[in-house]
């Protein structure tokens, strides 16, 4: 939109999967019916409403602002308002950033394994932190789930069939299957303790396996492993 409220531009985006809240706490994730898929997602007068918030937060906070807003119940709510630290371009060569506490965790990941500095940071970029409380569910056997998630602190449990598997710390990760096909989650995970998280979703994971070779082949080479294990268990 331009300063004068105009759209200058709209796209709708593929919007498969619902997260929403669960009745008895925590989340469930529900497939989105086929008419609401490529549906936009704003109205008019929604946009009207952003158009008009964005306007008083450059008034009151100043210019160049990054906010982020919610509707609920037909209410605009604005969440937070920081300033752009990083708008326009810089003329000086381009240095790799120092790696982050996530990124340091994301390069032990297979799939991110034997990549640049800089990829690794632009990747861990897009993973958002996520939270959950002790004896949450995260991610039930048998629903639908589409996306990764790598453990920062805190600890989880893995059941099948109700019958406890394993036990998930810091540094460990579940759901990158999920990555791949969308499908059923093979396994319960529940929040043993308080747990710190960081999701990565279907929807922009797959953009990243497109443009980047290196992970695409270590997608590959897990899914190899996987299938071996899986042979030499059913012959075993």
């Amino acid at each position: 939109m331009d300063r004068a409220g105009t759209v200058r531009e709209r796209t709708p985006g593929l919007k498969k999967i619902a997260i929403r809240a669960a009745t008895d706490g925590g989340t469930v994730e529900e497939s989105v019916t086929p008419e609401l898929v490529g549906q936009l997602c704003l109205d008019d007068d929604q946009l009207a409403q952003l158009n008009a918030l964005a306007a008083q937060c450059e008034q009151l906070y100043g210019p160049a602002r990054d906010i982020e807003w919610a509707f609920a119940g037909g209410q605009l709510y604005l969440l937070q308002c920081r300033a752009v630290t990083r708008a326009g371009s810089s003329s000086r060569p381009a240095t790799p950033p120092a790696a982050s506490g996530k990124s340091k965790m994301i390069e032990r990941v297979p799939l991110f394994a034997n990549m640049s500095p800089r990829d690794v940071e632009g990747i861990s970029a897009l993973f958002k932190e996520r939270r959950f409380a002790a004896g949450e569910t995260i991610t039930k056997q048998g629903a639908g789930g589409a996306a990764f998630f790598l453990i920062e602190s805190g600890e989880a449990m893995v059941s099948v069939g109700g019958q406890r598997r394993a036990t998930l710390t810091k540094g460990d990760y579940f759901g990158e299957i999920a990555l791949i096909d969308e499908g059923a989650r093979s396994a319960t995970i529940t929040a043993s303790t308080e747990l710190v998280c960081y999701g990565l979703t279907y929807w922009e994971f797959r953009p990243l396996v497109q443009q980047n070779a290196t992970i695409a082949w270590n997608l590959l080479q897990t899914l190899v492993k996987r299938l071996r294990n899986a042979e030499a268990d059913q012959q075993e």
